[in-house]
């Protein structure tokens, strides 16, 4: 199922069949470096069913990005409901196979996710987690007209929790 569509990326649903190409990023230890945990492709295919049951509990999650012009998945932008301080927030995350970094996939997508939070989720603000060594990271909030709001400790490691809150007229 399409969810959002910018000028060169399609957002969907995860399906079953994303497993390969959903791995090939979250197995790839360069790309998941400053995450927590390492990925097989038993996590990844439970990475995909967790983010189905958010679409089902939530209505949004982490969902695929796919390239218009090949159809391929390269990643992975979304919504993910997060605890910060003992607070439920909305988490803008993202990530872009290897070999496609630093072409403004990322940012294109976390916009659209950004747009689409704040039209259609009873938010004030939105949230992304991350490593303060991850700066990759860290630019793609920024271009997404976040900044540092504090500082968490999550799975015993330093975050940033990056934010942006709504426009209000």
């Amino acid at each position: 199922m399409r969810v959002l569509e910018t000028q060169r990326l399609v957002l969907r649903e995860f399906q079953h069949e994303d497993l390969d190409a959903l791995a090939t990023i979250l197995c790839d230890r360069e790309t998941m470096r400053y995450y927590p945990v390492s990925f097989d492709h038993a996590a990844v295919a439970d990475w995909i069913q967790r983010n189905r049951t958010r679409y089902a509990n939530d209505g949004h999650g982490l969902w695929a990005m796919i390239l218009k012009c090949t159809c391929e998945l390269i990643g992975d932008c979304g919504l993910v409901r997060q605890s910060v301080d003992a607070v439920d927030e909305i988490e803008i995350g993202y990530h872009v196979r290897r070999d496609l970094w630093n072409q403004g996939y990322a940012s294109e997508a976390a916009r659209a996710c950004r747009d689409y939070g704040f039209a259609n989720l009873k938010v004030d603000r939105l949230i992304s987690l991350i490593r303060p060594e991850n700066l990759a990271s860290r630019r793609v909030a920024e271009k997404n007209g976040m900044t540092i709001w504090k500082e968490v400790t999550k799975v015993d490691l330093l975050h940033y929790v990056y934010a942006i809150k709504r426009d209000r007229p």
